[in-house]
């Protein structure tokens, strides 16, 4: 009998791509970090509450400036007054700060974006680290107040503010929640704050977090001539 003839070879299969490993990045990453404000970074941050005023239209009432925020920002330590968290970014990881606050642990994330973000006003918010260019995105403003409700202190939020070109990518959520998190900290009883009322997305974004928007209570302010006009009043 003949001898089989040899099975034929197998037809080349091209090989499927491997997967990148589970700890690459996809797409942008961009590298953000949450740490306490300090007085080098006023100039940062009137900048960006005029911009806030501007988006508010509320410029007319603008009158701070970097004299009047260095004076009284910084009067007392972290969370016993006025409080301001900055929001870094960089497209590479941040180097540690070189004398952290015992006070606050900064907080890390990294976000990987679809494509890489514009930013027109790169050098005007720029903070270097050695020769690390890192940008300021944006800043939360907070202070305690109290329940007597609650028979707690709390936080109230005074400003929330992301630079226009990183809004909706999640850093003011990262923001807004690193004080909820260091109230909860401190076993203080709620964060709270106002909010415009024609400022819609805003207002959605609150309540995705938990926040209830209180429409009954109303905003009492007494400032300018008004306000003035106690100095030298009877009691």
């Amino acid at each position: 009998m003949a001898a089989a003839a040899p099975p034929p070879p197998p037809s080349d299969v091209p090989e499927a791509p491997l997967a990148p490993p589970e700890t690459a990045p996809l797409g942008h990453p961009l590298f953000t970090r949450i740490r306490l404000a300090t007085p080098s970074d006023v100039p940062f941050i009137h900048k960006m509450i005029h911009q806030m005023a501007v988006f508010e239209r509320l410029t007319h009432l603008f009158t701070a400036t970097e004299s009047s925020l260095s004076s009284t920002l910084f009067v007392a330590p972290p969370f016993h007054s006025f409080t301001i968290f900055i929001l870094e970014l960089s497209s590479s990881p941040i180097p540690p700060l070189s004398s952290p606050s015992p006070s606050f642990t900064p907080i890390e994330k990294t976000f990987n974006l679809d494509s890489p973000i514009n930013d027109p006003e790169k050098d005007a918010f720029s903070v270097y680290y050695g020769n690390d260019q890192v940008i300021i995105g944006g800043f939360i403003l907070f202070f305690p107040n109290y329940s007597t409700f609650l028979g707690k202190p709390g936080f109230y939020v005074e400003d929330l503010f992301v630079r226009e070109c990183y809004r909706r990518k999640g850093f003011g959520k990262m923001l807004l929640s690193a004080v909820a998190k260091q109230a909860v900290k401190m076993g203080y009883g709620r964060v709270e704050w106002v909010v415009l009322d024609w400022n819609v997305n805003a207002i959605n974004f609150y309540e995705q977090m938990g926040a209830k928007v209180l429409p009954e209570w109303r905003i009492c302010r007494l400032t300018g001539d008004a306000l003035q006009a106690y100095q030298n009043s009877n009691m």
